[in-house]
């Protein structure tokens, strides 16, 4: 004869179940990720490095996870805009976000950021790495970096470093630039980019400072000689040109970032699955070959890696800005 379960039997086994049903729940609702369209918000108008690097990836991903990956561009002060935009939507992978070397820098020099970059989102991988190139006119009389660094020393004050926009990343690395060489020289803010690049032109700026995709014009047409790059090692757009470190800045390091980074709260699983694929997409020989014209260096990563790198950026520019005796902003 059959013995029956003890009612206390019964109920231990029911509650068993009832437990694994909300693990069981998320893993059902993921099979056959992605099922429709994934957004990626990015912080900046279209055409520029960014939008046009996620796009290049973006086509790619797309093929690779049978569904489009569609950029919409929210620029805005501080990545503000598109960060929001992003953490509006549900936390299931539809919804991604671009997060940048720049977003380190806001949440460093921001009191009033309305997001944290560390706190509301997961990271997923980088997509690339680049430099900033120091650059001066063709027709200045110093036409190295070493020969930049002894007239700064020679003539407290008479150095000019041009960039863009005060707060900008260009602009934190004058500020390292001046602490690392203990250099007094007069920086000089640019509304944007062709503006300082028509300065530096012009030889009213004795350095600029700006991405390898902006001043690339003014590089290959000889009106701007390239003294260093900001990276702690060459970069492959420009091989022949030392890294600042190597003219004479001893442990001057910026080396620049766009990654993704997905709402707090998306699955692991989805997360794992984007990464890998993203890894895909990065190592194809003609993306690679694309980004490298824009002076980028397709790079994947572990989600692991780069929240260690925005960690690390927001605490290396929150003591440059200290150095610096910056002052921290607030947006109206």
């Amino acid at each position: 004869m059959t013995q029956l379960p003890s009612r206390r039997r019964m109920l231990q086994g029911l509650a068993a179940v009832g437990a694994g049903l909300p693990l069981a729940a998320p893993a059902l609702a993921q099979a056959g990720f992605p099922n429709r369209p994934i957004r990626i918000f990015v912080p900046f108008a279209a055409g520029g490095i960014a939008d046009i690097t996620t796009r290049i990836v973006g086509e790619k991903l797309s093929g690779l996870l049978g569904q489009q990956l569609t950029v919409m561009n929210q620029p805005g002060p501080g990545g503000m805009a598109a960060a929001r935009q992003a953490l509006g939507a549900d936390a299931d992978g539809y919804t991604l976000a671009l997060l940048t070397n720049g977003t380190a820098v806001s949440a460093a020099l921001y009191t009033n950021l309305q997001f944290d970059p560390v706190g509301d989102f997961v990271p997923v991988s980088t997509l690339g790495l680049f430099d900033f190139v120091f650059v001066t006119s063709a027709a200045s009389p110093r036409q190295s970096l070493p020969d930049m660094l002894a007239y700064g020393r020679a003539n407290p004050g008479k150095l000019n470093v041009g960039t863009i926009l005060y707060g900008s990343t260009q602009h934190l690395s004058a500020a390292l630039f001046r602490s690392a060489t203990g250099l007094d020289f007069t920086h000089v803010p640019y509304r944007g980019t062709p503006d300082l690049t028509n300065g530096a032109i012009r030889n009213d700026v004795d350095i600029a400072i700006d991405s390898f995709a902006s001043l690339s014009g003014g590089i290959s047409g000889g009106q701007l000689k390239p003294l260093a790059v900001s990276g702690a090692r060459r970069s492959a757009s420009l091989p022949d040109v030392p890294t600042v470190a190597e003219a004479g800045v001893a442990g001057y390091d910026v080396t620049s970032w766009n990654a993704v980074f997905a709402p707090k709260g998306t699955p692991g699983e989805i997360v794992a699955l984007i990464n890998r694929q993203l890894r895909t997409a990065l190592d194809d020989a003609g993306v690679k070959a694309r980004f490298l014209e824009l002076g980028i260096e397709a790079a994947a990563s572990s989600p692991e890696e780069l929240g260690a790198k925005l960690k690390g950026d927001i605490a290396k520019w929150t003591e440059v800005i200290a150095k610096a005796g910056l002052q921290r902003q607030s947006f109206r």
